[in-house]
């Protein structure tokens, strides 16, 4: 039993990182394709992947309106932490999204306790938007800010998608919808540089890094650890961001925003702790 979990966090460890990682290099398509093409091509790639793989049923009725909402949540995201990525570091970009899980952490608890995460992750979100400092790109950080809304609403919806569909079904149909959501700013960003072959080959290795692989790696930790350890290590991911932004980057940061990130990384991490939330594989 100890050595399934401990192969288990390292599930969660391997899938942060390969999230992150694969931020990190679709950062390098933006030049190519723009923020909008990146994410368009991840989505659409990852679509193909992932149907290919499942063959989903076609839903119908309530289950097509449900898979729908939950695709748009997950393209909407998608779409808004790379435009959040294209003007601020990777690293306080995911630190910012990480108000969208916490916030449904403690929606509706009334623990003193819960208070102070709270609390701890709001002086991080503000120490990083630098308000009056001039610092921070602000329409980063409101892009960012939209992905956090995103997140918690991709979290809700999740758990009745999971509840609905079996398997990666749900998950594989939502990543079509996604990819329709991204269609347009993807058109009209990338345009032609979409088909390009080094710009395909750079995003389906963005995909699967940043998609299939740790959605695959999540679930089967999620069957091997409790609730609320799973969140625990998921809230590392904003000080894997900030890594994978330096050594992929070069995005150093400074003692300000390392301060931060350890607020909202603490935040995240008691929140889960002491709720069992566990939130949902995490999609920047």
């Amino acid at each position: 039993m100890g050595r399934e979990r401990g192969a288990a966090v390292g599930m969660v460890l391997a899938a942060a990182a390969s999230l992150q990682v694969g931020a990190a290099f679709a950062v390098g398509l933006f030049d190519e394709v723009g923020p909008g093409g990146a994410v368009f091509l991840r989505l659409g790639l990852a679509a193909l992947v992932l149907v290919a793989f499942v063959r989903p049923p076609l839903p119908r009725g309530r289950e097509l309106r449900l898979v729908a909402a939950f695709g748009v949540a997950l393209g909407l995201m998608n779409w808004s932490i790379y435009e959040a990525m294209d003007r601020i570091p990777l690293g306080i970009a995911v630190t910012i999204e990480f108000a969208g899980p916490l916030a449904v952490a403690v929606a509706g608890s009334r623990r003193p306790l819960d208070g102070l995460w709270i609390v701890l992750a709001a002086a991080g979100i503000v120490l990083l938007a630098d308000p009056g400092g001039g610092g921070t790109d602000a329409v980063g950080v409101l892009f960012a800010l939209l992905a956090a809304g995103c997140w918690s609403a991709y979290i809700l919806l999740s758990k009745r998608v999971g509840a609905t569909f079996p398997g990666l079904s749900g998950l594989a149909l939502a990543m079509v919808f996604g990819t329709l959501v991204a269609l347009p700013a993807g058109l009209g960003q990338g345009g032609s540089g979409l088909l390009e072959p080094e710009v395909l080959a750079v995003a389906l290795a963005v995909a699967v890094a940043s998609s299939v692989l740790p959605y695959s790696l999540e679930l089967e930790a999620l069957r091997r650890l409790p609730a609320a350890v799973f969140g625990v290590l998921m809230s590392l991911e904003p000080a894997v961001a900030a890594l994978a932004g330096w050594v992929v980057l070069e995005q150093a940061l400074g003692a300000r925003e390392l301060l931060a990130i350890a607020l909202v990384v603490a935040a995240s991490a008691g929140a889960a702790a002491l709720s069992g939330a566990a939130g949902a594989p995490a999609p920047s």
